[in-house]
């Protein structure tokens, strides 16, 4: 057999890795830098993926190029000079990688750039002018990405998450990996069945936990299966983002083409069946409802999410609404609840509590120095309780009240995130969040949650921020729209 690049079957095959990858609101005013970017190269990014580790079957004769990786929290959108550096220096890594037979692409499919759209299918574009028409490239995605025709014209693979939350991320790299690997060994490129479904919802209104995304992405594992079939995936879409690409997408690729154009269809028909099915993953309220709600239920903990600010879907990290409402309930201030406030990003009150050190006072105003749009900053009198001078974290409290505050955005998903700071979240009657669906460590600890309905750069009333530039009609924006035909194209 001859590789794409022209190695005899007895070479080993070369395949790179790279990637960047970011969700980015365009509706945030939080600008993403390199700052913002983790970046690995080399041998450190190849450990990033345990499934190319020593004695995996995907280095029995294969060579794993690992040119640059960088991933960043969600945010705003991606500076120009960020991204130039960042892709600049992948096409310069690739130029001087010698001959390659493929690439995996790790990225997650909804960056952002300021001055540009449809960045993803841009940046795989240039990979391609590089490596050339025979080199395979295979793309691992999240499902919250957006896959333009552009973008699944130029990749020769393309796979994405089947979970929300994520917790099939890794195996769906690695499948994107192995698919590669399989077609480079026999099979070569496949064909691909691609369709846009015109509807755009917030994960919070498509998390597979529940239906109807849970029986649709239940499809997926079925048309997989069939005879012909390589791969089959769906994309929510990214709803905070206001370009053209932004809507649901499916691609079915194999090699029968009767095959995956009929299940590609079938997919995109069975989400557009749903389109107005789709509900919150949790009960919703304005934050003044929901905190009632949860000072009288007797469930602890008892967790809220302040979901317009969530920095894990692009929220700015520092939007101080909530934490001036939470100040001026007196049943969290004014009481024995212990509530705990995750988080609020703020590197000038993180500097002025580390240097008080714990025990001390401090006045400050905290928050609202990106985001100034919902609320300003908020003054705060509060006792220092804990400090992470090397995390650049400090716990400051007022009352029952212990309010987070970071040096860099952070989300927080795990209950190690809470106890290094001496927190616990467990004990605490009121555990308010800046995040959407809750992930798994949360959810498994809530004793209830409710999902609060909060302004921010992320806010879940899609129609408050003033899309302009996505495919009209579309779903909610045109609730009484006409049932599209989804014809999958063949790529």
């Amino acid at each position: 057999m001859t590789s794409s690049s022209g190695n005899t079957a007895s070479e080993p095959l070369r395949i790179g890795i790279a990637g960047i990858a970011i969700e980015s609101s365009t509706f945030s005013p939080h600008r993403s830098t390199l700052d913002d970017f983790r970046v690995t190269r080399g041998a450190d990014l190849l450990a990033r993926y345990a499934f190319l580790g020593p004695g995996s079957e995907l280095t029995d004769g294969v060579e794993w190029v690992p040119l640059q990786h960088a991933v960043a929290v969600p945010g705003g959108p991606v500076t120009k000079e960020t991204y130039e550096q960042l892709a600049g220096e992948i096409y310069e890594l690739l130029r001087s990688a010698g001959s390659l037979d493929g690439v995996f692409i790790d990225f997650h499919g909804a960056m952002s750039v300021l001055g540009r759209t449809d960045v993803e299918a841009e940046f795989v574009a240039g990979i391609r002018d590089i490596v050339g028409p025979s080199v395979l490239l295979s793309a691992s995605m999240d499902l919250h990405g957006n896959v333009s025709h552009e973008l699944a014209s130029t990749l020769d693979l393309i796979t994405c998450y089947r979970k929300a939350p994520h917790t099939d991320a890794w195996d769906t790299r690695e499948r994107a990996a192995r698919n590669l690997v399989a077609r480079l060994r026999s099979g070569g490129r496949p064909r691909k069945a691609w369709v846009q479904v015109p509807v755009l919802l917030p994960g919070e209104k498509t998390s597979t936990r529940i239906d109807p995304a849970k029986r649709i992405y239940a499809m997926v594992d079925e048309v997989e299966a069939m005879d012909g079939v390589l791969d089959a995936a769906i994309w929510v879409g990214y709803a905070w983002a206001d370009e053209a690409r932004c809507q649901a997408a499916v691609v079915v690729s194999g090699d029968d083409e009767d095959v995956i154009t009929a299940q590609a269809k079938r997919l995109a028909d069975a989400y557009w069946d749903a389109h107005d099915e789709f509900e919150f993953v949790a009960p919703t309220g304005t934050l003044e409802e929901c905190v009632e709600r949860a000072v009288a239920s007797t469930a602890r903990p008892f967790f809220i999410s302040d979901s317009g600010d969530n920095p894990t879907a692009g929220g700015a990290g520092d939007t101080s609404w909530t934490l001036d409402t939470l100040l001026r309930t007196p049943a969290i201030t004014e009481s024995d609840l212990t509530t705990i406030y995750a988080a609020i990003v703020d590197p000038s009150v993180t500097a002025t509590a580390i240097e008080a050190g714990v025990g001390a006072t401090v006045s400050v105003e905290v928050g609202g120095k990106i985001d100034s749009g919902p609320c300003g900053p908020v003054a705060l009198t509060a006792e220092v309780v804990a400090v992470d001078p090397a995390g650049g974290v400090v716990v400051l409290g007022t009352g029952g009240l212990r309010v987070i505050v970071t040096t860099r955005r952070k989300p927080y998903h795990l209950e190690s995130d809470f106890t290094q700071l001496g927190l616990s979240p467990r004990d605490a009657d009121l555990v308010i969040v800046k995040i959407g669906y809750l992930e798994p460590e949360l959810y498994a600890m809530a004793a209830d949650w409710l999902l609060a309905l909060t302004p921010g750069g992320v806010n879940q009333d899609l129609l408050r921020l003033g899309h302009h530039h996505i495919d009209r009609p579309m779903f909610p924006f045109d609730p009484d729209m006409p049932t599209p035909t989804l014809t999958p194209q063949l790529l």
